[in-house]
C-alpha cells in the first residue's frame, strides 16, 4: 500500500521556481528520505502536499484521499513538524499539549507527557522561556502525541543537540516498527543514511533520482586515491570517473562502475600506492549536484 502518491505535482510562484512535475510514492511503514539543499523545493513540496499551498497542476493522495478535496480528513491521521515552529509565547508547554490533545479522540495528552519526559522537556515553562532546541522538542512532541499513521518531518533535527537527536531517532525507529510511515525531509545526509529505507533527491524543484538507500550508498561507487612520487604531466584518463581532485602527488576520484574494470584501467597507470574505499553518502550525493551530466548518465 502507498501512503503517499504524488503525480506530476507542480507549484509555481509566477517567475519564481517552486516545484515542477514531482512524482513519487511512499510505501506504508517505511522511512522515506526527501533530500536536497536549502532552496531546492523540499518545503514547497511538503506544504503543497498538505494543501497549505494550492497546487498549480498535478495531483496527490495521502492514505488514499485527495490532498485538496479531503484535506481536513487527512489532517486527522497525520503528524506534521514544520522547519520552523511558532506558538503563543505566554502559553505554558503543558497548556499547549492539553489544547492540542483536544483535537484528537484518544488521550493524546498522556502520550505527550511521556514523550516530554523522554526528551527531558520541562512542560511547566512558558514557550517564551524556551531555547530554540526546546521549542523544536515541543514541535516534535505535538506531531507525535496522537499516534499518527503518517508523520511528515521538515528539517526536524535543527536545534537538537546530539543526545536529543539520538533519542529522536530511537523514537522514529520505534514508530516505524509499530507501522507508522515517516516522510523525512532533510539536507543532512548523515541523518538520511542512518534512518531511511529509500530517498528522493530534489534539485531546483525537480526530482532527479529515487533510490534505495543501500543502493545509493554502495552500488558500484568507489573512492580511489592514487599516490605518486613523480607524477607524469600527461592527463590520467579513466572511464567512470565522477569527481576528481588532483595535486602534484595524488589523484583522488569517485568511480562508478565495475571494480574489475577499474582494476584493469589502473594497470596502465604508474602509481606508487593506491587506496580504494567506499565513499560516504555525502560524496555520492554531491555527484547529483556537481555533475552536468548526472541526469543523462542513469545515476
Amino acid at each position: 500500500m502507498n501512503v503517499i502518491e504524488i503525480t506530476q505535482l507542480s507549484k509555481s510562484y509566477g517567475k519564481s521556481r517552486g516545484i515542477e512535475d514531482v512524482s513519487f510514492e511512499v510505501h506504508e511503514g517505511e522511512i522515506f528520505g526527501f533530500i536536497g539543499p536549502n532552496g531546492a523545493g523540499k518545503s514547497t513540496a511538503i506544504r503543497t502536499l498538505l494543501n497549505f499551498l494550492y497546487p498549480s497542476s498535478g495531483s496527490a493522495k495521502i492514505l488514499g484521499m485527495d490532498i485538496v478535496k479531503d484535506a481536513k480528513k487527512i489532517r486527522q491521521s497525520i503528524g506534521y513538524l514544520p522547519s520552523e515552529v511558532h506558538y503563543y509565547d505566554d502559553m505554558k508547554v503543558e497548556e499547549l499539549f492539553r489544547f492540542s490533545a483536544g483535537f484528537y479522540k484518544d488521550d493524546a495528552s498522556k502520550n505527550a507527557m511521556k514523550l516530554a519526559e523522554r526528551f527531558q522537556l520541562d512542560t511547566s515553562r512558558k514557550i517564551e522561556d524556551l531555547s530554540f532546541g526546546n521549542k523544536k522538542k515541543v514541535g516534535i512532541i505535538q506531531a507525535l502525541m496522537h499516534h499518527p499513521k503518517l508523520l511528515i518531518l521538515d528539517e526536524p533535527t535543527a536545534g537538537l543537540d546530539p543526545l536529543m537527536q539520538s533519542i529522536f531517532f530511537e523514537v522514529l525507529k520505534e514508530l516505524q516498527a509499530e507501522g507508522t510511515t515517516i516522510f523525512f525531509s532533510s539536507h543532512y545526509l548523515s541523518e538520511v543514511q542512518k534512518l531511511c529505507n529509500r530517498v528522493a533527491i530534489i534539485k531546483e524543484g525537480r526530482i532527479i533520482k529515487i533510490e534505495n538507500m543501500d543502493d545509493m550508498h554502495a552500488n558500484h561507487f568507489k573512492k580511489v586515491l592514487l599516490h605518486f612520487r613523480n607524477k607524469e604531466e600527461n592527463t590520467i584518463r579513466i572511464e567512470g570517473v565522477l569527481q576528481e581532485h588532483i595535486t602534484d602527488t595524488t589523484y583522488e576520484f569517485i568511480f562508478n562502475g565495475n571494480t574489475k574494470a577499474l582494476l584493469e584501467q589502473l594497470r596502465t597507470v604508474p602509481f606508487d600506492d593506491v587506496t580504494i574505499a567506499e565513499p560516504t553518502l555525502e560524496e555520492v550525493f554531491m555527484h547529483y549536484y556537481e555533475s552536468k551530466e548526472g541526469e543523462q548518465n542513469g545515476l
